[in-house]
């Protein structure tokens, strides 16, 4: 865990920048689980791996009577989270929004002490999943709320990052190892069952896809800046260029319909019983 916190670390900025508005609105989508919670006086909430903010910031936007605590284990993360309240949030709002460096398993809070909690995108990350929900079913109230939105598994590849591989290829490169992504949850049902477990109840999921318009650019510098930086990085600076420059021609011979990402994913909430 300490080794993915620190590649986080690494590609804080080219995450801000490159992937959370690829997940922003699938992300902030997971609010409206929350909105009886909140009706019903939730005040004190927990987005667990905050990254860079968007749901926390989303939330004091949306609501304006809770707090929210981002915990993430990426000390970079945090950074880059605060640097976004700081420009997105009204100065007036700034102070509902507190950041910590903590893992999603190992919170560093008191039993009870959060009405609510909230998490995009993270529980396919960590060591254990059914851990990281116990612990957040311990630090929420008595009828406290989680939601979550995560990856469903899935076998389909995305024809640029084909693109991508097979120009690793022609340059001697080779292409990258497949990502068997073996966080990624089997399916909606068993979402359900790992709340039930932790000791959720009235648990609800469901099925939905992310989609997002990449523009050629916009992949190349995806790719470059965030998803394949070290890779990237590793390669003499000709070598860097070729790669470059044969991914953006291969892109740009493509139709706008195959530089679509989607991407199935679950959204899960349950209460503490």
């Amino acid at each position: 865990m300490t080794e993915q916190a620190e590649r986080y670390d690494r590609i804080a900025a080219g995450y801000a920048k490159w992937w959370a508005p690829v997940l922003a609105p699938t992300a902030t989508a997971l609010l409206d689980r929350l909105d009886g919670a909140v009706a019903g006086g939730a005040r004190r909430l927990i987005d667990i791996g905050t990254g860079t903010a968007t749901l926390g910031i989303a939330a004091i936007r949306r609501w304006a009577d809770v707090e929210v605590v981002g915990i993430d284990a990426s000390r970079g993360m945090t950074e880059a989270a605060s640097s976004e309240a700081d420009r997105l949030l009204p100065q007036a709002d700034r102070p509902r929004f507190d950041v910590k460096v903590a893992f999603a398993d190992q919170l560093p809070f008191a039993d009870g002490h959060f009405d609510a909690a909230m998490s995009s995108f993270v529980f396919q990350l960590v060591p254990n999943r059914a851990r990281a929900l116990r612990e957040a079913h311990r630090v929420l109230r008595p009828g406290g709320t989680l939601a979550y939105v995560s990856w469903l598994a899935d076998g389909r590849a995305f024809r640029p990052d084909i693109e991508f591989d097979d120009v690793l290829d022609e340059i001697g490169v080779g292409a990258r190892e497949p990502d068997d992504r073996p966080g990624d949850i089997p399916d909606v049902e068993g979402a359900a069952a790992q709340l039930r477990r932790a000791g959720f109840r009235n648990v609800e999921a469901g099925r939905g896809e992310l989609e997002h318009q990449f523009a050629v650019e916009g992949y190349v510098r995806f790719i470059t800046e965030f998803d394949e930086e070290d890779l990237i990085r590793s390669l003499e600076p000709e070598l860097r260029e070729r790669v470059v420059r044969r991914l953006r021609a291969r892109l740009e011979a493509l139709p706008a319909s195959d530089l679509v990402l989607r991407l199935p994913v679950v959204a899960a909430s349950g209460e503490r019983g």
